[in-house]
């Protein structure tokens, strides 16, 4: 199975155009950028403003919740104030358990969202077996669901987003395939044949999770699968991170399984989920698909490569490399991926790091010394227990650069450790922080996922102190390291219960100092369980002013009263034995 052209040079997959209320998706167009209200869908004027918002910082497609046939016949009043108003701007319709309010949505909008874990199957995370005829009887009645939005998004020329969740596939799918990629894919792919069967073809695809590992490798799969069903199955794809987050941890996740896809090529339309205000969000994109764009132009020449990929895209597996230890730490092996700091950098943080703290440079370049090479010369084998990286002069962009470094060395049979940077142009003095972070995120976490790096070396962010603090928040966004508490935090929609970005700052004061814990806060129920499946506590909301708390996928405490929600949170840690009390320094950052 093949996922893109070549993983050593970037060449955007071939997808048929589908027209979403005059923005091309796929084809020849520009990568286009969308994003979701927050506002109650009722509440017409809130939906107006925030979509004029969203417009003015350069959004082309809006996406607004309907969870009901009431929400969805509002989308027609929405559309209405709007063009009142002289603004003209693709409206999504996104739909979670009721086939009446797609139906109903059909109607007024000009792309329908609907997610195939939810949209006909109930989510009871209940064991089954189920035998052959079983399992053929449960998709005939997933069609009858689904054929009649397929024929009214036809006979109105309506797209619709076939967008699967990691954390809402349905029993069914979980019990037949697991908790995977494959499952994932397969979930849409049902769906699809349904569209097919009817003559219905304006598709858009995603493949969203939390988990940046799992949302590449889901979608590097639908790519593969839509392959080798012909070459009319070149639907375009969506892509994005569910519940990534707020700031800088939001930004990188993110940028890591966006970013990553993108430079392989696959992607048609792209959203970024933050836990903050939705505009926020366009900024981020428009720097992701720049990035993309400055490597088409600057490609390399491969015509003289050939070299196979010796990695599976489709699964995550950590490439070999034999341990070796300088100064002490270990490299390579069974070793975590180290941080790694120019001689001046080191000198300019000894006096800052606290003793005992995780964020700290884990060795030196200069005193590393590892072998530069150019992978696109030959080179003989490096001597077994040397550290390799890439040479600045070498003229490969990091990830591909990387890429066939780590299949030459294969090839050759060496498992020498591989030191990854960020970039072969060490940034000037005062660049722009935000576009820094995400174009280190994308290389560096790219590779990561990829199973590729020993250690890394951030050399975009010029200042020592952010640089080092984002090398660790890269490892920890790529799942690979934890220093912090991990959260998961879903951006606020319609269907959301209460305030996620003051929630979410309210935990964040009173946990942030739990290390290796991992908490999930989610507006509602939609893919709450099943995002948080990995997450060891979720906070989610059940009903207007009323929390539930979940262990796991658990739930374990219901309808508790907002006001007490966090400090209840903070029980349930307790009783699990997760709980410590902050250091004083950790209470004076917190605050």
């Amino acid at each position: 199975m093949t996922y893109c052209k070549s993983p050593f040079e970037y060449s955007r997959r071939h997808s048929r155009e589908v027209n979403v209320g005059g923005v091309a998706i796929g084809g020849t167009s520009p990568i286009a950028v969308q994003s979701m209200l927050t506002s109650d869908t009722m509440d017409t004027d809130a939906c107006v403003a925030q979509t004029a918002a969203l417009v003015d910082v350069g959004c082309q497609i809006v996406r607004i919740t309907a969870p009901t046939k009431n929400d969805a016949a509002n989308l027609g009043v929405i559309r209405e104030a709007l063009a009142a108003k002289g603004m003209r701007v693709a409206l999504v319709a996104d739909i979670h358990f009721k086939p009446e309010a797609a139906m109903e949505a059909a109607k007024w909008i000009d792309k329908v969202r609907i997610n195939p874990g939810n949209f006909a199957d109930k989510k009871k995370f209940q064991t089954k077996e189920y035998s052959a005829e079983e399992y053929e009887a449960e998709v005939r009645r997933t069609e009858e669901a689904f054929a009649p939005l397929v024929l009214e998004c036809k006979r109105r020329g309506v797209a619709m987003r076939i967008g699967t969740n990691h954390g809402s596939l349905s029993d069914r799918i979980l019990n037949y395939y697991g908790d995977t990629p494959l499952g994932m894919v397969e979930s849409a792919m049902e769906f699809a044949r349904v569209a097919r069967k009817h003559g219905y073809h304006d598709l858009v695809f995603s493949m969203k999770a939390s988990n940046p590992k799992v949302m590449i490798e889901a979608y590097r799969l639908l790519v593969a699968k839509l392959g080798e069903q012909g070459p009319d199955w070149n639907y375009p794809i969506h892509l994005g991170v569910t519940e990534a987050g707020e700031g800088e941890d939001g930004r990188i996740k993110s940028a890591i399984g966006i970013g990553a896809l993108l430079h392989d090529g696959i992607g048609d339309t792209i959203r970024v989920s933050l836990t903050e205000d939705s505009p926020r969000e366009i900024p981020v994109c428009r720097i992701l698909i720049e990035q993309v764009s400055e490597l088409a132009r600057n490609q390399m020449d491969l015509s003289g490569l050939t070299l196979a990929e010796e990695r599976d895209p489709f699964s995550y597996a950590r490439r070999p490399a034999d341990r070796v230890e300088i100064d002490g730490v270990g490299f390579g092996g069974e070793e975590p991926i180290r941080v790694v700091v120019s001689r001046g950098a080191w000198d300019e943080l000894a006096g800052r790091i606290r003793p005992g703290s995780d964020v700290r440079p884990e060795g030196i370049y200069e005193r590393i010394a590892p072998l530069e090479l150019d992978p696109l010369q030959d080179f003989a084998p490096p001597e077994p227990g040397r550290m390799v990286t890439l040479s600045d002069a070498c003229g490969a962009n990091p990830i591909a650069g990387f890429r066939i470094l780590a299949a030459k060395l294969h090839a050759m049979g060496a498992r020498n450790p591989i030191l990854l940077k960020d970039t072969f142009h060490v940034a000037p003095a005062g660049g722009d922080p935000s576009r820094a972070l995400l174009a280190s995120s994308t290389v560096l976490g790219a590779l990561i996922c990829d199973g590729i790096g020993d250690a890394i070396m951030i050399r975009r962010e010029t200042n020592a102190t952010a640089a080092l603090k984002l090398a660790f928040n890269i490892l920890q966004a790529a799942g690979s390291r934890s220093f912090k508490t991990d959260y998961v935090a879903c951006p606020s929609c319609g269907r959301t219960l209460f305030d996620l970005q003051v929630v979410t700052a309210r935990i964040k004061a009173r946990t942030a100092h739990l290390k290796g814990v991992k908490i999930a806060i989610m507006g509602c129920i939609v893919n709450g369980p099943g995002e948080m499946a990995d997450a060891d506590f979720g906070y989610v909301g059940g009903a207007p002013g009323k929390i539930n708390l979940y262990v796991g996928k658990t739930a374990v405490k219901f309808n508790i009263p907002e006001t007490e929600a966090v400090d209840r949170l903070v029980d349930l840690i307790r009783e699990h034995g997760k709980w410590r009390d902050p250091a004083p320094e950790e209470s004076a950052v917190a605050k």
